[in-house]
């Protein structure tokens, strides 16, 4: 009997994944650990195994295919045996927006933590922020040879309105439609068209930047990369899950400088003895230190409910070319400076890679956002659903200082805070961002440390 392939669950929060290629064809043979085909997840892409041999009989999602996890996608056996009828399986549940992992309030107050909210793209949407495909326009009722024209001419003709039964749109529509538009005065080279033709471009709306407005082949290459493209999955859930923490939650922030002189300079000398540590390592763990101070900021809430974790999982935003995630030193309060580098430094070498895991991105507890290899001056950041903070990270700048009453030149750093008002008050986001800089500052806690 043939063995059904089905769509791996990735992570914990993953309930659906998109196939974006197969790498074999039906009636291809499949050996054990064979690349079937290569998925796209909320989080990333990932190439999907065989756990049998034989033939792959039946492709039953093609390419751009959206299903469940374990939902059936493919066959594999022997040619000649019959394939099974599947069932699609219904859609996931959709989920209450604002809920946390474990409701607060059933939580004894000294019991176990409650699990941590999970951050930027390994949540699960809200059902009323969900993805989803843009709805398909009803079908437009058009001739043969009105849809024939259409497409010779290289217009769109969706716009016309049928004269025919029902609003049918006829041939006389489509030429009354050319007339009306001045079609006859286009002037276009035959590239320029057949390219439109192909590409599906309504030269009416075209603007030729040739000779008396002669539109040519640039000028169509030009509609063509302007015309809309779907989002891919991680865009469009960065884009939903940062538009509903940003109108949904309250944000403050609140900026500071930090002399970063005397840490640089014991970077130097440590790198000269060869420790491996960068900014960013220093950074992490004055963070982590911090965050054990104030608790309100390792915390979550749903506006009714606060619920404190007593754990630090830390999240790095890292930037990749198609998006953003957000990998988790988990326990980072249990970690010292040599082990926050070792781990840091493996899960962003594996999000460069595309080679986190699904559970690698969820479980933070607070994150940092570090712009300051890409020479901004300050900038804030949108808090990661289910947090209470994020901090943005700034470059170090060259920057004068007043210092015992002199004009100093000094390496300044500006760290931005994002707090959530319905947990953190002004006051405490203070503290939390002036306790970063104290540590930061004090070269003496780094010579301890290290």
């Amino acid at each position: 009997m043939p063995h059904a392939i089905v769509m791996p669950k990735p992570g914990q929060f993953t309930e659906e994944c998109t196939i974006l290629r197969w790498l074999k064809k039906e009636g291809d043979p499949v050996a054990k650990g064979d690349v079937l085909f290569e998925i796209e997840t909320d989080k990333a892409n990932m190439e999907v195994e065989s756990f049998f041999e034989g033939t792959l009989l039946k492709i039953l999602v093609p390419v751009g295919g959206t299903v469940p996890v374990q939902a059936t996608v493919a066959f594999v056996g022997q040619p000649g045996e019959a394939i099974p009828a599947v069932v699609a399986p219904p859609p996931p549940p959709p989920k209450p927006a604002e809920t946390p992992a474990v409701s607060p309030a059933a939580a004894p107050a000294a019991a176990a933590p409650v699990p941590a909210a999970v951050p930027l793209l390994a949540t699960p949407i809200p059902a009323s922020v969900a993805p989803s495909s843009p709805t398909a326009p009803a079908a437009q009722k058009i001739s043969p040879r009105a849809r024939r024209l259409s497409k010779e001419s290289a217009i769109d003709p969706s716009g016309i309105r049928g004269t025919g039964p029902g609003g049918r749109v006829l041939e006389k529509d489509v030429k009354a439609h050319l007339e009306q538009r001045g079609y006859a005065r286009i002037r276009i080279t035959p590239a320029a068209k057949e390219l439109a033709i192909a590409e599906k471009i309504d030269i009416l709306a075209v603007r030729g930047s040739g000779e008396g407005g002669r539109i040519g082949v640039e000028d169509i290459r030009r509609a063509v990369d302007e015309k809309p493209k779907v989002m891919s999955r991680m865009r469009q859930v960065i884009a939903q899950r940062l538009t509903q923490s940003f109108t949904s939650t309250p944000h403050f922030f609140v900026t500071v400088p930090v002399d970063m002189t005397d840490l640089i300079a014991l970077r130097r000398e440590m790198k000269d003895r060869g420790a491996p540590y960068s900014v960013t390592d220093f950074i992490v763990q004055a963070v982590v230190l911090t965050l054990k101070e104030f608790p309100a900021f390792n915390s979550g809430t749903d506006g009714r409910s606060v619920w404190w974790r007593s754990k630090v999982n830390l999240g790095l935003a890292v930037s990749l070319e198609n998006g953003l995630v957000v990998p988790v030193v988990r326990d980072a309060d249990d970690l010292s400076l040599a082990e926050l580098h070792d781990r840091a430094a493996a899960l962003v070498g594996k999000a460069r890679d595309g080679k986190l895991a699904p559970d690698e991105m969820s479980g933070g507890t607070f994150t940092i956002s570090n712009m300051g290899m890409l020479d901004v001056e300050n900038f804030t950041a949108i808090i990661n659903p289910g947090e209470a903070g994020i901090l943005a990270v700034s470059s170090t700048r060259e920057t004068p200082v007043v210092r015992d009453g002199r004009i100093a030149i000094r390496s300044v750093m500006k760290i931005t805070v994002s707090a959530d008002h319905r947990v953190v008050d002004g006051s405490v986001a203070a503290g939390f961002v002036n306790a970063i800089r104290a540590k930061l500052e004090d070269a003496a806690l780094w010579r301890r440390l290290a």
